[in-house]
């Protein structure tokens, strides 16, 4: 799986990026960008996991 952000939801809320700064990291504007690129296993994909459970926006979503 792999993850994306969908910044026509997202707010800037910052929760990805500060509950799991190994999968993203922030944009010189504030919004989060993904930074583990490719397919996520393990830990990372927990990690990402944890971030689209917690988006307020739900912005964040894993694919295959």
């Amino acid at each position: 799986m792999r993850v994306e952000i969908d910044y026509e939801r997202c707010t800037g809320h910052g929760r990805c990026y500060a509950l799991a700064p190994d999968v993203f990291t922030v944009r010189d504007d504030g919004y989060g960008e993904v930074a583990a690129t490719g397919e996520l296993e393990g830990e990372l994909l927990d990690h990402a996991r944890r971030a689209v459970d917690n988006c307020p926006e739900e912005a964040i979503r894993l694919v295959d």
